[in-house]
């Protein structure tokens, strides 16, 4: 039996203020082919996974705390206990709006690469507004600098 414990898993730290631990794919010991899953912590007071976009359908369930959900051009306030749909190709950003850490899980298939989390370790996150589309009206700034030194370290 293979079993990923979140107890055991650091995960990687970004610069945009949030941490991530891989359930399933990337450094967990489950893989799978079709999908991969795992629990991000966003920092009080504008933690974020900023604007991007992939190519695989993906899903955000928060579960603790509220959160700044941006999609396409659409923006609102999830709270825990509530999912939402992120279609393949459509722009996306998660900004914590509360003055707690916040908690949401993310499953997105098939499985695979992830170029937003390079993008933004690298600092080559595509801007809104630049080389990326706007961010919906009254949305909280993207968090798309260069990452400080020893910023991006992974912990596995």
């Amino acid at each position: 039996m293979t079993i990923a414990d979140l107890d055991e898993i650091q995960g990687r730290v970004f610069p945009a203020g949030r941490s991530t631990q891989n359930l399933v794919g990337g450094a967990s010991p489950i893989q799978c082919v079709h999908f991969a899953a795992g629990n991000v912590t966003l920092e009080p007071h504008g933690g974020q996974v900023p604007w991007h976009n992939q190519e695989q359908e993906e899903i955000y369930f928060i579960v603790e705390g509220r959160a700044e959900m941006c999609l396409g051009e659409e923006r609102r306030i999830l709270t825990s206990g509530q999912a939402v749909y992120i279609p393949p190709g459509v722009y996306h950003q998660l900004t914590n709006a509360g003055e707690t850490p916040c908690r949401m899980l993310y499953i997105y298939g098939p499985a695979g690469d992830i170029a937003h989390w390079r993008q933004e370790l690298s600092g080559d996150l595509p801007r809104a507004g630049l080389e990326a589309p706007p961010l919906p009206e009254g949305a909280r700034p993207q968090r798309a600098g260069k990452p400080e030194a020893g910023e991006n370290q992974e912990k596995d």
